[in-house]
């Protein structure tokens, strides 16, 4: 009953937020879409001529630009208000708790597991990372599936440098800005699906250079048939994708 008040209360949360977010930029603040754009178009351009100083420059009053436009609108000051009022909300109903359960764990052996089943805690290869560069080892390591939300940066993935398992192995990217790089044997099938607000794309013999609101979908002849393969997920407001044979 309780995740179902909470569900609800996000929803209409998000459905008055949208509400503002039109009313915003229909009514009080129509040029706020022109800022928004030339913003954005200032971090992509600027971003293209990286690492040149007018680059760095256009790249970063655009980042700023973008920030100002969007503090200053309805919609993110009542989220703001709303999120407040949803941890209070929180904080309220975690104090009328007055029963507290503590349940009783007993050590198992790592044969026995728990409930029967063993249960392994591995290291994941990313982190969700809200700024900053990621890479796989430049050296072997073992694969696990890839899904991770980056904010702006770049994430480098070298499948030359590891055994992919039979079956299907999935990387799956999800990136407010910037660069996704992925290197593929020569014997590895693949399949990619990306999604981009403003981008470029260099996917093996696909490329194209001003993608704006596009999603692709690139494969190999074989994927559907062999028993090694990898699909690749990626979504991004801003940046590039490259996937490439080594």
């Amino acid at each position: 009953m309780l995740q179902k008040l909470k569900s609800d209360y996000l929803s209409w949360i998000v459905l008055i937020g949208a509400f503002f977010v039109l009313l915003d930029v229909f009514f009080f603040n129509r040029g706020l879409i022109f800022s928004l754009i030339v913003a954005i178009g200032m971090v992509y351009i600027g971003r293209k001529r990286t690492p040149k100083k007018t680059g760095t420059l256009l790249f970063w009053a655009g980042i700023f630009l973008l920030f100002v436009n969007v503090i200053n609108m309805m919609a993110v000051k009542f989220f703001l208000l709303a999120l407040l009022c949803f941890l209070i909300f929180q904080y309220a109903n975690r104090k009328q708790k007055l029963n507290t359960i503590i349940p009783m764990i007993h050590e198992q052996n790592e044969d026995a597991g728990f409930h029967g089943q063993t249960i392994i805690k591995e290291q994941t290869l990313f982190q969700n990372r809200l700024f900053g560069h990621q890479q796989t080892p430049d050296h072997v390591y073992e694969w696990h599936d890839v899904n991770i939300q980056c904010g702006v940066g770049d994430s480098l993935i070298d499948l030359s440098n590891t055994v992919l398992p039979k079956g299907e192995s999935i990387i799956f990217i999800r990136n407010i800005m910037g660069k996704v790089t992925v290197l593929i044997p020569y014997d590895v099938e693949v399949s990619i699906q990306h999604s981009v607000l403003f981008g470029s794309a260099r996917i093996l013999d696909f490329y194209e250079t001003s993608l704006i609101n596009r999603l692709i979908k690139v494969e190999t002849g074989n994927y559907e048939q062999t028993d090694q393969k990898v699909k690749i997920f990626t979504s991004m407001m801003i940046g590039d994708i490259e996937v490439k044979r080594v």
